[in-house]
């Protein structure tokens, strides 16, 4: 009995033990969730390292391809390219263009021909303030830079088609634009741009390497440039009238072709050609002066009511030299205001592309009108600096106002004894000329002394001509009625054209006519009574009175499309001189006393100048001969 009890607890403990051994292992057995997502993540890096595998072998294959590719391609492209197929095969920029630009300039790039597409001048608006539209030298196709290369093997290549490799860098603050055409990995043309902060002036250098057995060193590599310039102003015909091709040869002599329908020349020895438009200049500059060069000009405006985009067209042909059978060129681009401070800046004598006019009126405007104007506009409005700057300039000119008139009362209070003489002497004019100098030495009265006055103004007169147009200071600058100091001040349009006078009325040349005609008015009566009628010369007053009405009329009609600054100044300097004629004729000339004085003139014995001594000598050796015969 014993035993069997003990059989069944020896039963139930194993049972016991079976159960505690059972639950064990069910709670420690792998989850199958987890037993799946490991297998799906070694299914997935089998699979990862089977993608790396074909894509290797994938692309190995592709490589080979493309190899295969690019050795069918160049070897076609040689048929037309030759040696500068090299460059057709290589991988294409991800854009067509580059752009570098600073504060001043954006200036855009072709890949394709590696030349200037786009030149934006950023502080400049076309036509009118604020048009919204800036100043563009060089868009739509208007210019183009081209290499002809001949290759050894007798191909006539343009570098204009053929594609650069672009690769742009810095170098401190200014970037550096290389574009290279490749005749193999270390054979190429190089065009290197250089673009600094603030600067209009860029650095350029066309240099080539190892391609003297690939091109014709026999002659001399031709850079052709060209430009049709584009219309920026708002009159078409004061454009035009003001741009022009200017180049510098010859150790620094200016020059330029004109304004003619079509004009040609060839010059030796240029150091910068610039492509000059009224306010706006796009100018090529070298260190090495080119040789012989070929210059064209062509007017495109033929119709102003139809030819409104273009101005002129432009072309240089600049020879290139080649040394051991490469060139090499340091040269700059300009591009940018036709401004005479900034371009005197550079020391390059690029001041001369600004028209101040020759000899005495360009030193006038560059000493005195530019930094007196300059000055006067920095801290007042324009329209008053001119006001301003021409009552400084009158009453500079004021004493010689006053000898002038001077001299013409002077002349006016001896007329009558004058035509005495003449009438005297009618029949012997030999004798009337001696006894006419006599009574003038006497009189103390000198009939150049009219002149002198009227010649010295002449300088300054033309100077200020040439010095308003030239003014970009005034451009795009508002007074009163005019929105533009440049140009001409349009209070009302035409709905026709008059020749030469145009399609609007401007009024500032309406207010220097008058303000001329009634100066004339003032001084025309002196004038005739001072100056005698002299023998066989047509009779003076006659001319002096049609002059009243035809130097107006002229004013009118010429300055009506000229810049509204240039006619606002003659209507100021032309009323002041008003005043200062009226102040010295009835407050400073006394003709009594000045009448007197002549008088007593007379008493006196004054000794005679050489010249009138040699005068007085050959009057009456010319005398006695004449009595002799």
């Amino acid at each position: 009995m014993e035993e069997k009890k003990l059989d069944i607890r020896s039963i139930i403990g194993f049972i016991l033990i079976f159960g505690i051994l059972v639950w064990i292992m069910y709670n420690n057995a792998p989850d199958e969730a987890v037993i799946a997502k490991e297998k799906a993540q070694k299914e997935q890096v089998l699979q990862q390292e089977k993608s790396r595998t074909e894509a290797a072998k994938q692309a190995a294959i592709t490589a080979q391809d493309t190899t295969v590719t690019n050795t069918e391609k160049l070897a076609k492209l040689k048929g037309s390219l030759g040696e500068f197929a090299y460059s057709a095969t290589l991988p294409a920029p991800a854009a067509d263009f580059t752009v570098i630009e600073n504060d001043l300039l954006s200036l855009k790039i072709a890949n394709k021909g590696g030349y200037i597409v786009d030149v934006v001048v950023k502080k400049y608006e076309r036509f009118t303030k604020n048009s919204g539209e800036l100043v563009q030298l060089i868009r739509d196709n208007n210019a183009e830079l081209n290499i002809p290369l001949l290759t050894k093997d007798n191909r006539q290549l343009n570098t204009k088609d053929l594609n650069f490799e672009p690769i742009l860098t810095k170098e401190g603050e200014n970037q550096v634009l290389t574009l290279r055409l490749k005749a193999s990995a270390n054979q190429f043309l190089e065009y290197r741009y250089v673009l600094k902060p603030k600067e209009y002036m860029l650095d350029f250098s066309i240099r080539s390497q190892g391609l003297n057995g690939v091109w014709d060193t026999t002659k001399p590599l031709m850079l052709d440039w060209s430009m049709k310039t584009y219309r920026n102003e708002k009159s078409i015909s004061y454009d035009n009238r003001y741009t022009e091709l200017i180049y510098e040869h010859e150790n620094g002599k200016d020059s330029n072709l004109g304004q003619s329908k079509h004009s040609e020349v060839g010059v030796k020895d240029v150091t910068y050609i610039a492509f000059k438009q009224h306010f706006f200049t796009s100018i090529l500059l070298t260190d090495t002066p080119f040789k012989n060069v070929n210059l064209a000009s062509e007017n495109l405006v033929h119709d102003e009511s139809i030819d409104t985009t273009f101005t002129k067209s432009f072309k240089a042909e600049i020879p290139l030299a080649v040394t051991g059978g490469e060139v090499n060129y340091k040269m700059n681009w300009y591009y940018g205001p036709t401004d005479y401070k900034i371009l005197n800046e550079y020391k390059r004598n690029l001041d001369e592309v600004v028209p101040l006019g020759w000899g005495i009126f360009g030193w006038i405007n560059r000493y005195i009108f530019i930094p007196l104007y300059g000055f006067l506009s920095d801290f007042i409005p324009h329209g008053i600096a001119i006001i301003v700057f021409t009552i400084l300039v009158r009453i500079v000119m004021s004493p010689i106002t006053y000898k002038s008139y001077l001299s013409q009362a002077k002349m006016k209070i001896i007329r009558p004894e004058v035509n005495e003489l003449n009438e005297k002497y009618k029949k012997d004019p030999m004798k009337k000329q001696q006894e006419t100098m006599k009574l003038y030495s006497k009189a103390g009265v000198s009939p150049m002394a009219g002149c002198l006055p009227a010649v010295a103004q002449i300088p300054v007169f033309y100077a200020l001509f040439q010095f308003f147009p030239s003014a970009i200071e005034l451009r795009q600058k508002s007074f009163l009625w005019a929105d533009d100091l440049s140009s001409y001040d349009a209070v009302y349009q035409l709905p026709f054209k008059i020749p030469v006078y145009g399609d609007h009325i401007s009024i500032f040349p309406i207010l220097a006519a008058l303000a001329i005609f009634f100066y004339m008015k003032m001084t025309t009566g002196d004038q005739q009574a001072s100056a005698p009628q002299q023998e066989g010369m047509p009779d003076m007053s006659k001319i002096m009175k049609i002059m009243i009405y035809v130097s107006p009329f002229m004013m009118l009609i010429f300055f009506n499309n000229y810049a509204s600054g240039l006619s606002l100044y003659y209507f100021i300097s032309n009323t002041i001189t008003i005043g200062i004629m009226f102040v010295i004729k009835n407050y400073i000339v006394n003709e009594k006393k000045l009448h007197a004085q002549i008088q007593e003139n007379k008493t006196k014995e004054k000794p005679q100048s050489r010249f009138q001594k040699k005068m007085q000598e050959m009057m009456e050796q010319a005398e006695q001969q004449k009595k002799l015969k």
